[in-house]
């Protein structure tokens, strides 16, 4: 007997191969057909955030423009494109969202979290990475921001992050900062 799978997988009654409805629960993260045989995975779609500090160690936020979490604050990024590496995909939300060009990063670390949007919430990969902006001049918010600016990190309560993932970073960065000083 197969066991449940995850309630993500709820919304999906037929079978995306061949339409059929006897698409069932296969385990926990998968569907499969009864008539093909299609075994159908939730996985996590890669998504990418940015940490871009001052000098002075204020960290660049964000406000959401749009739903899940519209009008809370948020770090740049977004989804990796197809064919897209994170890296890539990294620095294009930096420039799409605030006008700024990475010229360098690292990988900080990854955090999963459930982005619903549309009706459905799907599993993301939360990739974090540090970015090193040299000029900071062209600043401004477009995209999926409504504002875009620098906070000392003595004002950010991680409680002002509308995404869980996000909260969960940014309470990491700001311990870690705190254990560096």
């Amino acid at each position: 007997m197969a066991s449940a799978t995850t309630p993500l997988l709820e919304p999906f009654h037929f079978c995306p191969h061949c339409g059929s409805p006897n698409f069932v629960d296969n385990n926990i993260q998968s569907k499969r057909c009864l008539d093909c045989g299609l075994i159908y995975y939730i996985n996590p779609k890669a998504a990418v955030v940015a940490l871009i500090t001052r000098t002075n160690g204020d960290i660049l936020v964000c406000r959401r423009a749009k739903n899940p979490a519209a009008g809370t604050l948020d770090l740049p990024g977004g989804f990796t494109d197809l064919h897209e590496t994170a890296e890539a995909a990294v620095v294009r939300e930096v420039k799409e969202e605030t006008s700024l060009t990475v010229t360098s990063l690292h990988y900080l670390f990854s955090l999963p979290n459930l982005y619903t949007y549309g009706g459905l919430t799907v599993p993301t990969m939360d990739l974090f990475f540090e970015c090193h902006v040299e000029d900071l001049t062209p600043l401004s918010a477009h995209d999926d921001i409504t504002d875009a600016w620098f906070m000392p990190r003595n004002e950010i309560s991680p409680t002002l992050f509308g995404l869980a993932s996000i909260r969960q970073g940014i309470t990491r960065i700001l311990g870690k900062g705190a254990n560096e000083k």
